[in-house]
């Protein structure tokens, strides 16, 4: 009964809410989907025909049309034609681009917009901002996704300066004690970060429950995963097991391991197998590799809507330099990322995505593209689905989101098509959280040329 007044009190102040109610198009408590065509984010077969309740924010039961009854009292939404899939769940997915200031607010609507609605950030250029947004979501003031929030980055002290580059032990305790009060449970540290530093770092937050992940170079991932981290970023671009002539704890040696290392052969296969052991997590960021490939950068017509002029003409500056150039060397190592994550999934490797936003890569939209890369991969319909929702739940520990099934949040994307014959990931009509669905369309219609 408490929890039913909660959800009550939460539809009402989101009713009344001036900058949030224009985009709301479903706020019933009870809701009926019927004639779904279902991916449930687990990774098995898709399902035709499928009737979801939902009640207070929760999915109730998911059935065949034929065999689920329709109690009294609920909206009923006909998806005939369209696809339902779990909300994305965005495992590298930043408040900021480089290069700008925070501008949280609008990126978290368009993260909305695009279906996505959890995000881990891996590491905040803004952290205070970041987390007073995370908040202000959380208490329905803003919209956008549930922001899953991080601490400053880490670096080592050849690193990048803005980020946080203590070495002592007892200044990087405080560091990380201090933002775990205030709710922070995620760290990543950064490519010039040094051995003892990272040891010190896993060692600290572990000891307060919370996680640490990293884009890796000066540490190997097998020296990171002995260590005990919890995930790495980025995949074969970052690995630094197998560069030639790179020095212990540096960030430094030949990159060519990429174009010619054979992924069948007994390292790659013993990595892969101590990461497997170890639950060491791993993030694919495949659009945003794609976009330093000249030729393949090319924003889709949803992104050129929301750029404003100043960023439009940029990236048509860019694109007329691009012409008639094509990045072979770069084409192919992205045909070799996608083959060492398509092995890490097949092992049995926890993978997740995210858009790491740049390049003219835009936050929301990006993660659609890293779902049409995966399918690019090899990854089948579903398993593709899989790595981007139920696998985030996973890296993030949480089993309240990124699947549909009964007792979970009702946190959904109404696709318009057949996800398995088109492009519909980017058709997003309707993106429901917590069982309160946004109308996909006005949420862009508002950010027209702000990013």
């Amino acid at each position: 009964m408490i929890n039913q007044l909660r959800y009550f009190i939460v539809l009402l102040w989101l009713s009344l809410t001036a900058n949030a109610g224009e985009f709301v198009e479903y706020n019933q408590t009870k809701l009926a989907l019927i004639h779904a065509t279902l991916l449930d984010g687990q990774g098995g077969e898709i399902k035709e025909n499928q009737t979801i309740l939902i009640k207070g924010g929760k999915f109730q039961s998911v059935g065949n049309d034929n065999h689920t009854a329709i109690p009294d009292g609920y909206k009923v939404i006909d998806v005939k034609n369209k696809t339902v899939i779990p909300g994305i769940v965005g495992v590298h997915n930043h408040l900021q681009t480089p290069g700008q200031d925070f501008k949280g607010k609008t990126l978290a609507k368009l993260y909305l917009a695009s279906g996505v609605t959890t995000i881990q950030t891996v590491g905040a250029a803004f952290p205070e901002q970041e987390l007073a947004l995370a908040q202000s979501i959380e208490s329905r003031q803003d919209i956008g996704p549930e922001i899953v929030p991080s601490g400053p980055y880490f670096d080592g002290p050849k690193g990048h300066q803005s980020m946080v580059n203590a070495t002592d032990d007892d200044n990087i305790s405080d560091i990380i004690e201090n933002w775990m009060e205030r709710g922070v449970k995620w760290f990543k540290v950064y490519r010039h970060i040094t051995p003892k530093q990272l040891r010190t770092i896993i060692t600290e937050v572990h000891q307060r429950g919370g996680f640490v992940t990293g884009h890796l170079c000066s540490v190997t991932y097998r020296q990171a995963v002995d260590m005990g981290i919890d995930g790495v970023q980025h995949g074969f671009n970052s690995v630094s097991d197998f560069r030639k002539d790179k020095e212990p704890g540096q960030c430094n040696g030949s990159r060519g391991y990429i174009d010619r290392l054979d992924l069948g052969n007994d390292a790659v296969s013993s990595l892969i197998e101590l990461m497997v052991s170890n639950k060491t997590f791993m993030t694919s960021t495949l659009a945003i590799y794609e976009s330093s490939i000249s030729h393949r950068a090319v924003a889709d017509r949803q992104s050129l809507t929301v750029m404003s002029d100043v960023m439009k003409r940029r990236y048509e500056a860019m694109r007329e330099n691009a012409k008639g150039e094509k990045d072979v060397q770069r084409e192919k190592r992205l045909s070799r990322i996608m083959e060492f994550e398509y092995l890490f999934y097949k092992q049995g490797g926890l993978l997740g995505a995210g858009v790491d936003a740049g390049r003219f890569v835009l936050p929301g939209f990006g993660d659609q593209r890293n779902y049409e890369l995966l399918l690019e991969a090899g990854f089948s319909t579903s398993e593709a689905v899989q790595v981007m929702t139920s696998n985030g739940a996973k890296i993030l520990k949480r089993d309240d989101i990124g699947s549909i099934k009964k007792g979970a949040r009702a946190d959904f994307v109404i696709l318009d098509g057949d996800l398995r014959k088109s492009r519909s990931i980017r058709d997003v009509l309707y993106v429901f959280k917590q069982g309160v669905g946004y109308n996909a369309s006005k949420l862009l219609q508002s950010l027209h040329g702000q990013f």
